[in-house]
């Protein structure tokens, strides 16, 4: 495609310089950059690309665009914000393959992993070849790469996109973050189902307040679209039990499907029985009554895949169908996962990283404990630092004990982090210790016969971010090796 060709979708811009060359490809990272690129120069909080256009000319780049002038003699376009242009200039580029896709996006604080997996196993069982992007990975069909941000840049996305195209894919999944919203990552993507898990205090170092957060969290809704197109169908899924449903409902013009445990949701559990390893349920909707066995615990689970069954419903995938893919549904890899070498006690390892997330585990394990519940949580560097004294009385009030140590601590010294903690335990049973794997090991250590002990806030992550390093860290391998050394 021409420079000149592909502009025409901006409605205004400048320009430094002359000439109509030949696009093969877009790039906004000049060591990515190839012959006959444009270069995308964005203002980042810790670098600046346009100081690096030069580079990316010296590396192929045919065209540079920027907010401002930049030195180099290929043509520059101008414009007030390359962040809403690349996703403009991207979707074009690689054709709007959002639009040939079924897109379901799924947002909320918790949940979000899980039912992006849910609503993809109900997919692919019923014959559809899906793409899936998200906090894991990002899956094509059966290839899976590396994921390195939970919603990727509109750039990313639509190349993603393009090559779900090309692979045969029919519909994609994937979690849109609250930040992604806020940044204008996902301006180009021609959603047809948005999902709302629920909404608690998460990222608040981010959104100045939950109010905030939650209007974030409604541009998914708000961009869903305005009009009542029969081929193409809009869809929201709301959580009815959570109490900003009505600030979504109200957010849309879509069709909306609500689910939850209230009479009120058209998906709902009535009859709900819980235990270890399953949930059972009576499965109301607005198609019939099915009776259902979830091969997953816990109430957070239920509500999940109740909006996995609501999103396949707005695809046209029979509710009886989506029952019958998810009563075999595996669970997600760190979401509750237990880490079993013979040992006498329950050890398992859970990415609840948020007071509502650790709140939803515990009761879940206070339901299945005959001995204690002993747990091991931190909370992040540089990260909100509100939530931690609040995470930590969760921890003491549902657990027997608590040990506080590092969850990626980054920059921030531990031991600052965890007095942060101490603040909100005063007179509860705890301990301090700041390396994760003394931490681990302490909790194993302590479990008698019948004791469950949680390992919480990092999940299916391999790694461990202190200061500027990432470190090799898997709480699942830690936790093994130690129960095998027992």
């Amino acid at each position: 495609m021409r420079l000149h060709a592909l502009l025409e979708v901006l409605p205004f811009y400048k320009v430094q310089g002359e000439g109509n060359p030949a696009i093969s490809n877009i790039a906004n990272h000049h060591k990515k950059v190839k012959n006959g690129d444009l270069f995308i120069c964005i203002k980042g909080l810790e670098v600046d690309s346009h100081s690096l256009a030069h580079i990316a000319e010296k590396n192929g780049a045919a065209a540079i665009l920027a907010e401002r002038k930049v030195d180099v003699t290929i043509p520059v376009i101008i414009v007030p914000d390359t962040k809403k242009a690349m996703a403009v200039l991207s979707d074009h580029f690689y054709e709007q393959p959002s639009h040939q896709l079924l897109l379901v996006g799924v947002t909320g604080t918790n949940g979000k992993t899980t039912t992006t997996h849910l609503i993809d196993q109900v997919f692919t069982s019923n014959g559809m070849k899906t793409g899936l992007i998200g906090t894991m990975h990002i899956k094509a069909g059966d290839e899976l790469e590396v994921s390195h941000n939970t919603t990727p840049d509109s750039l990313t996305l639509q190349q993603t996109f393009r090559r779900f195209c090309r692979k045969g894919v029919t519909s994609a999944i994937m979690e849109v973050s609250s930040h992604a919203l806020d940044q204008g990552r996902v301006h180009g993507c021609d959603y047809d189902i948005a999902v709302f898990t629920n909404l608690s205090q998460d990222h608040l170092d981010y959104h100045r307040s939950m109010e905030e957060y939650r209007n974030a969290k409604g541009l998914l809704f708000s961009q869903l679209g305005n009009t009542y197109y029969k081929k193409t169908p809009k869809y929201a899924i709301i959580n009815k039990d959570d109490d900003a449903a009505d600030y979504f409902i109200k957010s849309t013009a879509a069709h909306v499907f609500t689910y939850g445990l209230s009479e009120k949701a058209d998906f709902r559990a009535r009859d709900l029985q819980l235990n270890p390893s399953e949930s059972s349920f009576t499965l109301i909707s607005p198609f019939g009554e099915k009776e259902m066995v979830l091969s997953l615990a816990g109430k957070f689970n239920v509500y999940n895949a109740l909006a996995a069954i609501a999103a396949a419903a707005a695809a046209g995938i029979p509710v009886e169908q989506s029952v019958k893919s998810l009563e075999n549904a595996q669970g997600v890899r760190g979401r509750f996962e237990a880490v079993s070498e013979g040992q006498p006690f329950s050890v398992i390892i859970d990415y609840a990283h948020t007071p509502d997330g650790l709140k939803n585990v515990l009761e879940t394990i206070q339901s299945i404990a005959d001995g204690k519940i002993i747990v091991v949580v931190g909370c992040g560097g540089d990260r909100d630092k509100i939530k931690r004294p609040i995470m930590a009385e969760i921890a003491c009030e549902y657990g027997d004990f608590a040990i506080f140590t590092s969850d990626n601590p980054r920059t921030e010294n531990p031991i600052d982090i965890l007095k942060d903690m101490e603040a909100g335990v005063v007179g509860k049973e705890y301990k301090l210790i700041a390396d994760r794997k003394d931490a681990i090991k302490a909790a194993i250590l302590q479990a008698k016969e019948g004791d469950i002990v949680l390992i919480a806030g990092k999940g299916h992550e391999t790694y461990q971010i202190i200061g500027n390093d990432v470190c090799d860290f898997d709480d699942r391998e830690v936790a093994r090796q130690i129960i095998r050394e027992l």
